[in-house]
């Protein structure tokens, strides 16, 4: 979430194909407002992906010899009916149980719950005595874009990594740093005086 600016719930309906090694990126699929964008991967993140990833294909190959797939957009599942089946379409961070498809009511095993994310937070949190701040997973994704603007980013770069459509939004970072106009100091603040 840190390392790419994403909800919780985005990362954890990342599948095998929504990740770029080479081109150090990933996909996010219908995040909020239904949008697709691209956003970037960490290379400190490579080796721990793609051990979740081994992981997360094991986890479905176990589920397809007994009929089990990954869960599907529902019109997706229809049109390509193996796709459930196929590494590419596992869940990285896949749940512990199978569930019921919503739609369809078909047996299948869909990502990790939210909550499972929310609670080891708060468990890391309190390990590690954070008692005056709020720790939440949407924390992570406020400091990526806070650290990318105090770092030099361009506004627009930031904006359409994390996929807001409202360039307003984003600017809100500028104003949690103290820096009201992306990082934009006074000529003055450069001379010695």
């Amino acid at each position: 979430m840190y390392g790419s600016g994403l909800r919780v719930s985005e990362c954890l309906q990342l599948r095998v194909q929504d990740i770029d090694f080479e081109h150090l990126s990933l996909t996010v699929h219908n995040g909020k407002g239904g949008k697709d964008r691209q956003t970037l991967l960490s290379s400190q993140l490579i080796e721990p992906l793609k051990l979740a990833i081994k992981r997360g294909i094991a986890v479905q190959a176990k589920d397809k010899e007994m009929g089990v797939g990954s869960s599907l957009p529902y019109q997706l599942g229809k049109k390509y009916k193996n796709a459930a089946f196929s590494a590419s379409w596992a869940f990285i961070f896949p749940s512990a149980n199978h569930c019921y498809h919503p739609v369809t009511g078909v047996l299948c095993r869909h990502h990790l719950h939210t909550s499972v994310i929310q609670k080891a937070i708060k468990v890391a949190a309190n390990r590690a005595n954070i008692h005056n701040k709020r720790v939440t997973c949407h924390a992570f994704r406020h400091s990526f874009a806070s650290e990318l603007i105090r770092s030099g980013s361009d506004i627009l770069t930031v904006q359409e990594l994390l996929g807001h459509s409202d360039i307003r939004t984003t600017q809100i970072y500028t104003h949690v740093i103290g820096k009201h106009y992306a990082g934009t100091n006074s000529p003055l603040d450069a001379l010695a005086l």
